[in-house]
């Protein structure tokens, strides 16, 4: 038996990697119904225009789509309400005193399974300027230029 707790990711926010610089990484907890639950391990949720916010002392996050499960029609809650996130008291001081710093922002990264458990994956980040956008994209060109290269001998 291994110690490591499976995981399984159920949606990734592409866009946030290319539009922010990532400085820390936290993992929530996050609040959900039973068909949102349904609708999110069938992979019906998405994150590109989601964000998260610390309001009150608590963690929301805003703007993350999860397609109704169809089976549980009467049930089914607003696809982008706001959900609150689960982190320790610890981790929200910290992202309150980092949030209120002119710049930074909390970005969902990865919607994952651990151990039975939807998370968030969020990051705290800065915005890219349009020549860092430019920058990245031409190191990952010179990469695969050279990886190219180590192929052909």
């Amino acid at each position: 038996m291994t110690d490591a707790p499976e995981q399984r990711t159920l949606a990734r926010n592409r866009k946030a990697l290319h539009e922010y610089h990532v400085l820390e990484r936290f993992e929530a907890g996050i609040v959900l119904a039973g068909p949102e639950v349904k609708s999110i391990r069938q992979g019906k949720a998405s994150l590109t225009e989601a964000f998260a916010r610390i309001e009150n002392g608590e963690a929301w996050l805003y703007d993350m789509h999860v397609t109704p499960y169809d089976p549980a029609n009467r049930w089914n809650l607003d696809p982008t309400r706001p959900r609150k996130l689960l982190l320790s008291k610890r981790e929200l001081r910290k992202l309150i005193g980092a949030t209120q710093e002119k710049g930074l922002t909390l970005v969902p990264l990865d919607l994952h399974t651990r151990r039975g458990h939807i998370k968030v994956e969020l990051a705290l980040a800065r915005g890219k300027k349009v020549h860092d956008k430019r920058e990245d994209v031409k190191k990952r060109d010179a990469e695969r230029e050279i990886r190219r290269a180590m192929r052909r001998g």
